[in-house]
């Protein structure tokens, strides 16, 4: 069982420690200020958190002893952009992503870059066989004004592979460490495009892309239109309809169970609230097959907060949850999603959660 989890919000790091059937604030780091991502605690205490100053700019702070103290480090920087060049700005506007695989971190940013850091976020290098690959140009911004990198799912046995996800990019898969990527969005569609170009796997919008740990073969995307999952690698996609809203941000794979994973229906396009004003989990225990309503705990009148893609986590033992939201209430769940219970109703607006 995980006792401690970590909350990114827009005003603040917040760590949260286990306080009998609930969670209380431990501690608060960079209060007031906009935390877009962490890297949780790796086993040597090292973690990283991921700034965004606006003015200021994007900023990285990096800690030794699991958030005690912190001490700035670089963050990544894109090269000059060549004269010629067409697209968004190559410039830092925000660190969506950060995830390690073995000794290397990774980081996921808006305008859509994938940067690799060999030395804990002393020095990044941009991944330039994804960022020069001729696709990224039919790439766009899915609710920001640039394209971003979000999801970063690391294979458990092999750092060499990993599937990332793009809004709106699709979904891309290295085998051998960055150096080669191949397209990997088969069945996905977007009915945002045009008809001739809904299946355009280049311009699919992926929400967040999550692996199981024990399956690593298979992923869940929740997407901008609708539920998608693969059982071979992403080598190819298939669609899955749920109940309330097959819409939504987050979503959250079992660990150990590749049948089971969870999401957070809401309304589209342009509302994006929950259904209903009602807050509810969907839970799958069958691969998608069927679904389970989970409303237990959560607010079932006048709600009206949105779950980003990041701000709902999976304890390592598969039966813990936190699910976060945009007015900062944070719920938390110990079987499973069965029942849930207010863990806190008063921090900033939750950007990410997770265990650590």
């Amino acid at each position: 069982m995980n006792d401690r989890a970590w909350a990114a919000t827009h005003k603040g790091l917040f760590e949260l420690r286990r306080n009998g059937a609930g969670w209380k604030v431990a501690r608060v780091s960079f209060l007031g200020e906009p935390v877009t991502m962490l890297l949780p605690p790796q086993p040597d205490g090292r973690m990283l958190a991921a700034l965004n100053l606006g003015h200021f700019g994007v900023k990285l702070h990096a800690s030794d002893d699991a958030g005690c103290n912190w001490r700035e480090v670089a963050a990544p920087t894109y090269p000059p952009q060549p004269a010629d060049a067409t697209g968004p700005a190559w410039k830092l506007v925000q660190i969506w992503a950060l995830e390690s695989a073995g000794e290397r971190i990774w980081a996921g940013t808006l305008p859509g870059g994938l940067f690799g850091s060999d030395d804990f976020g002393a020095s990044w290098q941009l991944n330039e066989s994804l960022w020069n690959r001729p696709e990224r140009l039919q790439w766009f911004g899915g609710g920001t004004d640039v394209p971003g990198l979000h999801s970063i799912a690391v294979h458990p046995k092999d750092a060499q592979q990993m599937v990332v996800g793009v809004s709106c990019g699709g979904a891309w898969i290295t085998e051998d460490g960055g150096a080669n990527w191949a397209l990997r969005t088969r069945g996905m569609r977007a009915d945002y495009m045009p008809p001739d170009q809904a299946e355009n796997e280049a311009t699919q919008d992926p929400h967040l892309i999550v692996r199981c740990r024990a399956r690593p073969e298979v992923l869940w995307c929740q997407h901008h239109n609708g539920i998608w999952r693969s059982a071979d690698g992403a080598a190819s996609w298939q669609r899955i309809e749920a109940p309330v809203s097959s819409f939504g941000f987050a979503v959250a794979a079992h660990p150990h169970d590749p049948d089971t994973a969870w999401f957070v229906p809401a309304f589209k396009d342009e509302c994006r609230v929950p259904v209903g004003a009602a807050l509810v989990v969907n839970r799958t225990r069958d691969g998608g097959k069927s679904f389970e309503t989970l409303r237990e705990g959560l607010p079932q009148h006048d709600c009206y907060d949105l779950v980003f893609r990041h701000a709902l986590d999976v304890s390592s033992d598969g039966d813990s949850l936190l699910l976060g939201s945009s007015t900062g209430h944070l719920w938390s769940s110990a079987d499973g999603g069965d029942s849930w219970q207010a863990a806190a109703l008063n921090l900033p607006e939750i950007l990410a959660l997770k265990f650590g």
